[in-house]
């Protein structure tokens, strides 16, 4: 698929922390709506992008917002360093998706219930479904994972929310290929590859669709990635796998 398929819903679009529509007007757009609030975590090698782009695949729609910032913790959004918060409140929204660093220490964990106990007063408010986006921890804190997992896990338990085991999927491909390269250079953002399965756990929660009826192809922000038919397929049941685990959540 190439940027021109991709990207048809561009109109409804707006990267990372801005917006083009007025604060009390509704955000309006075709199919699914969803609002991403987080940080570079999200931004990498624009996931929001590639998960519309499978949900173009699969024959549906996406519109989203993305609100977005370095090293942006929820409580950074919710104490004013973004207009997070506004644009909950504008509604028209069907999932929010929270999302902060590795989160894997008590204090960071708090942090991260904490902030989406806040957030999901604004998102049920206006008929919205909270949903964590569960990352990972840098390479050098492998064994951090289940910590991660539990964080994001637990966060989403409190609210009564969606989990999206990004992260686990990671843990869950490295079983069938431990050479795959999910990490992108710093060993902590991901590569292309990390963020496309990242978006195809997100693609089968929100479309409730089966990643492994998507064509074998891996396509990044709308840029095709060369990679053999047999990794996309072990991406995509490296995903449906991880998200089985949680299918009542």
């Amino acid at each position: 698929m190439g940027n021109t398929s991709l990207m048809r819903g561009l109109a409804f679009i707006v990267l990372f922390f801005c917006s083009c529509k007025s604060p009390v007007e509704a955000f309006e757009g075709p199919g699914v709506h969803v609002l991403f609030i987080g940080n570079s975590l999200t931004y990498a090698n624009d996931l929001p992008v590639t998960i519309q782009g499978l949900i173009t695949l699969g024959g549906e729609e996406m519109s989203f917002i993305s609100i977005a910032k370095p090293d942006f913790a929820l409580v950074d959004h919710l104490d004013g360093g973004s207009n997070a918060v506004d644009e909950i409140k504008r509604g028209g929204w069907d999932y929010v998706v929270l999302q902060q660093g590795p989160s894997s220490l008590r204090e960071s964990r708090e942090l991260l219930i904490q902030g989406t106990q806040r957030f999901d007063q604004h998102v049920r408010a206006v008929g919205a479904r909270t949903a964590l986006y569960m990352v990972w921890p840098d390479r050098s804190r492998y064994s951090f994972f289940e910590d991660v997992r539990l964080s994001y896990k637990l966060a989403a338990d409190t609210v009564g929310g969606l989990f999206f085991p990004a992260g686990e999927a990671w843990l869950t491909a490295w079983e069938g290929d431990p050479q795959l390269a999910l990490y992108g250079p710093d060993d902590f953002h991901p590569s292309s590859l990390g963020t496309f399965l990242a978006a195809l756990v997100i693609y089968e929660r929100i479309s409730g669709r089966d990643a492994r009826e998507l064509p074998p192809q891996v396509v990044v922000a709308g840029r095709t990635i060369a990679v053999p038919e047999e990794t996309a397929r072990l991406l995509q049941n490296a995903a449906h796998t991880t998200n089985a685990k949680y299918i009542k959540n």
